[in-house]
């Protein structure tokens, strides 16, 4: 008996959609419909304080604006906090989790490889703790939730991109799956829900690659079935910039005055490859001429002309 292919997009509503995020959606809907799977919609507001529920609104009408459907409600993270607690209780009952009393300035001057301007390998300063210990910083501040991770290598093959591997002692450290102000992280969140939603493949932008082997060692942990990833190249604006919320001009408010929605999806299917001129074209009349052989590798750059 076949498995019937279950696809998602998850946007962060903390700003109007963008091109880039249009894109990912595109893609993930096209994928999953060519071949007769569902598509679901998750609003990832689990940052509450920075996603609120009117720009969650917005995003769901912007999408229904450009012709986009799904199988079941939207699923928003900030109605779950209780599935991710009873997640991240089993995985602190089976020893995998610890807490972290480290302040963001703290780790940011550990001697610790530097993965950017935000991100350090954390040197498990708190992995040792004693009960006693941990006692006494709690009485002053709060602990984020840590997963432990194992000095060995996750591989998986992605869709685009093909082999990728990573060590996640030597390449991501032990990540927090909970903040210190109580707010569930991404990794955790988005894992429980893909295994809860039954999704079966994930396409999303290749920004987020990197994160795929700590989800395959949570899935690991946890119990969950691999989904098959397919991360998408970034979508660049006409000079080569990469696309971002903060950049108004290009955003769905300015985008609407501009094209209709068929207009826009053919801008984007010609800009990705799908198709060779940017004329308009609906998300239904695309899903017969959708293959993934037909997206480029390199980043794209936003094409509204030949």
């Amino acid at each position: 008996m076949s498995v019937i292919p279950v696809g998602r997009f998850a946007p962060t509503p903390s700003g109007r959609l963008h091109p880039g995020n249009i894109l990912c959606a595109m893609l993930a809907y096209l994928s999953v419909r060519s071949k007769g799977g569902r598509f679901l919609l998750r609003i990832e507001d689990v940052d509450v304080p920075r996603c609120p529920r009117s720009l969650a609104r917005q995003c769901i009408d912007d999408l229904a604006w450009l012709g986009f459907t799904w199988d079941e409600e939207p699923l928003y993270q900030s109605d779950r906090t209780g599935v991710y607690q009873a997640a991240l209780d089993r995985l602190t009952a089976a020893g995998h989790t610890y807490p972290c009393f480290c302040t963001r300035a703290q780790l940011m001057s550990l001697a610790a490889p530097n993965l950017g301007d935000t991100q350090v390998v954390y040197g498990r300063t708190c992995a040792s703790l004693t009960p006693e210990e941990t006692a006494e910083r709690a009485k002053t501040r709060a602990p984020a939730i840590r997963l432990r991770v194992p000095d060995d290598e996750i591989a998986f093959t992605d869709g685009l991109f093909g082999p990728q591997r990573e060590n996640l002692a030597r390449d991501c450290g032990d990540f927090i799956l909970r903040r210190s102000d109580g707010l569930f992280g991404y990794q955790l969140a988005v894992v429980v829900d893909d295994a809860l939603c039954g999704v079966t493949e994930v396409v999303r932008g290749r920004d987020i690659l990197s994160a795929t082997p700590r989800q395959l060692w949570l899935q690991r942990l946890l119990g969950c079935p691999h989904p098959e990833y397919i991360h998408i190249p970034l979508l660049m604006d006409e000079q080569g910039r990469r696309l971002a919320k903060r950049d108004r001009d290009l955003d769905l408010t300015a985008l609407a005055k501009r094209f209709s929605p068929p207009e826009l999806i053919g801008v984007l299917a010609f800009s990705s490859g799908l198709t060779d001129e940017p004329r308009p074209m609906t998300l239904e009349q695309l899903i017969p001429l959708f293959d993934w052989s037909k997206v480029k590798r390199d980043d794209l750059r936003l094409r509204f002309a030949v």
